[in-house]
């Protein structure tokens, strides 16, 4: 499942508001590539470490690396498909079905599958959207943007305002 890059990326920020070690490794990202690489190595997220002029970089290339390895699987023939987080909220239902009948799983279960997200996956901890959700998203300037779109330029993936669907991405429509 794949959603919207700068709704990728304001999310990291906001669960690295909560994350101690991934909040120390924001606040090293701005002042040292080598000791945000280090800080990045010890919370699992390898290749991570790098120097970052705004807020929003971290999850644009957490966006940029599961895109290119999601495309990079179909280039080479891997029967793998998608599926869009916003399709998904605009029409749970028909997407549920969809999701149902790739797996080959009873499409009858969509209306039960649908009620799951009636629930914060997340609710019983810190991850909850009642605790991130009270976190102001940083804005996303035209600077900014640019800036992101170079770096989603070097892994080859969708840039900041151009349509984002996938190749593979499973559709109702």
């Amino acid at each position: 499942m794949y959603r919207d890059v700068v709704t990728v990326a304001k999310s990291v920020y906001r669960i690295s508001m909560v994350l101690p070690s991934f909040r120390l490794a924001y606040l090293f990202a701005r002042l040292s590539g080598p000791l945000t690489k280090i800080v990045a190595q010890s919370i699992g997220a390898e290749g991570f470490g790098m120097l970052i002029d705004n807020e929003l970089v971290p999850g644009v290339r957490l966006y940029a690396v599961t895109t290119a390895s999601y495309l990079d699987l179909r280039r080479r023939g891997v029967d793998v498909s998608a599926l869009r987080y916003e399709d998904l909220v605009a029409r749970p239902v028909d997407m549920c079905r969809v999701v149902l009948e790739f797996c080959h799983l009873p499409v009858s279960l969509a209306e039960l599958a649908v009620r799951a997200f009636d629930v914060d996956s997340q609710r019983n901890s810190i991850l909850a959207e009642s605790v991130v959700g009270h976190f102001k998203e940083p804005e996303l300037t035209e600077r900014k943007k640019a800036a992101l779109n170079e770096l989603l330029k070097k892994y080859k993936v969708p840039l900041i305002g151009e349509p984002s669907i996938l190749e593979g991405t499973l559709s109702c429509c």
